[in-house]
């Protein structure tokens, strides 16, 4: 088994001089939930490398088990500093996909077309493809083999707009993520702000924050083995 995560590599909150990029625990978290299940993982980002990570992640007050194990795991550390340019990247090559979150997909991968082409590989290979907290941006301009928007009469979940506007960015972020799926059709599901809630639509997985990553990349690991 071999999974895929997909990283950002946008480092600045739009036009603000504030730093951004990927948030530490919804990487860490979901990477040793693979690892630890035997599976094995492989990082890419669209610019390949080091992706940015968001400082605020980094902070005492968002440190978990995951995150201490990731800053003490070297074989880790390499890996992120190396992940492959998502122009090099084919569905073909994996079993599932998994996007961390972190405010930088809302610029990158929102419009990649790397990403939007390789989620659509996944989906055409009947692969689960799965994101958490602001990583369903990456699902914002991707359409089925009809035209229409990939989340449309899906139950989908995401950063909400509550959650946004108590991390005092609503004005900064360039969409706000629960309008915009629910623009595309999504059925959008929310729960109450930073509480675990994941939602499971065929093979399409989505968290809704922080708190959901285990949760997220678990369901992620359940629908495979249902598939195998």
């Amino acid at each position: 088994m071999h999974i895929l995560m997909v990283l950002t590599s946008h480092d600045r909150l739009g036009a603000s001089k504030e730093k951004t990029g990927f948030w530490l625990e919804e990487f860490a978290s979901p990477y040793y939930v693979f690892r630890d299940a035997g599976i094995k993982v492989t990082l890419a980002s669209p610019r390949g490398g080091q992706p940015p990570l968001d400082p605020k992640s980094d902070s005492p007050d968002f440190q978990t088990a995951a995150t201490e194990r990731f800053k003490a795991d070297k074989y880790a550390q390499k890996q992120l500093a190396n992940t492959l340019p998502l122009a090099q990247v084919r569905a073909d090559d994996y079993d599932a996909v998994f996007y961390p979150g972190g405010h930088g997909p809302l610029w990158d991968l929102a419009h990649s077309s790397y990403s939007i082409n390789l989620i659509k590989s996944f989906l055409n290979q009947d692969k689960p493809i799965s994101f958490v907290c602001h990583a369903p941006a990456a699902l914002m301009n991707v359409h089925d083999k009809n035209g229409q928007p990939v989340v449309d009469n899906r139950t989908v979940t995401a950063f909400s707009n509550s959650e946004e506007d108590a991390v005092g960015l609503t004005d900064i972020v360039p969409f706000l993520l629960e309008d915009g799926l629910k623009a595309r059709g999504g059925r959008f599901v929310k729960a109450q702000d930073w509480t675990e809630n994941c939602c499971v639509d065929g093979l399409l997985i989505t968290g809704q924050n922080p708190q959901s990553s285990e949760a997220t990349a678990r369901a992620l690991l359940h629908t495979l083995k249902q598939a195998a």
